[in-house]
């Protein structure tokens, strides 16, 4: 294999500068992220609020937690027949830090409260709560009990209530469209 001289190498190098210049002669650089106009930025943040808020209006992942019958309801809601999967719900997380939603389905143990909070300062920001069922609601026919909460709201800030003894799949299909529309801004708190 020929090495090149010295000269030759120089002047290659000469001659790919010189191309080099010509070929961006008349072309403007375009500013890169250290440079950009606040005008350029403003208006990329509104866009990537935007998507951000619908991302998170459009991906609930409910974390796979149930306390009692309501579970039983909790699981009926993955059946065929509710199709939750169509408004993307169905995805249930088996660890908080992947979760954003958590559903409380059933009664709440005073042994049980502190599972629950650390369970809820694990998932990711921001998360969100589903009292689902009666119990979890308000503690259900055992609200005289010694051992039972009155409800998961004296514990974690509750966003959606879903009725009933035990509640139906269908109301926690509405509830979790009521909690996207409470996340895009359509419901006040």
């Amino acid at each position: 294999m020929e090495e090149y001289t010295k000269e030759e190498f120089m002047t290659a190098k000469k001659e790919m500068d010189q191309l080099v210049y010509e070929s961006l002669k008349g072309k403007e650089a375009k500013p890169n992220v250290m440079f950009a106009k606040m005008s350029e930025i403003s208006r990329a943040l509104k866009v990537s609020k935007g998507m951000v808020k619908w991302a998170r209006v459009n991906s609930l992942w409910p974390l796979q937690f149930g306390l009692a019958c309501c579970a039983i309801e909790l699981m009926g809601f993955g059946s065929a027949r509710i199709d939750a999967e169509r408004k993307g719900y169905l995805l249930f997380r088996g660890t908080p830090r992947q979760a954003d939603v958590m559903i409380v389905a059933g009664w709440v143990t005073k042994s049980v409260v502190p599972e629950v909070k650390r369970l809820y300062e694990q998932m990711t920001e921001p998360r969100y709560v589903v009292a689902f069922g009666e119990c979890a609601t308000c503690g259900g026919p055992w609200f005289e009990s010694y051992n039972i909460i009155r409800g998961i709201d004296q514990v974690l800030p509750v966003d959606v209530y879903v009725a009933g003894c035990p509640p139906k799949p269908e109301n926690l299909f509405e509830a979790l469209m009521k909690l996207q529309d409470k996340i895009g801004g359509k419901i006040e708190d």
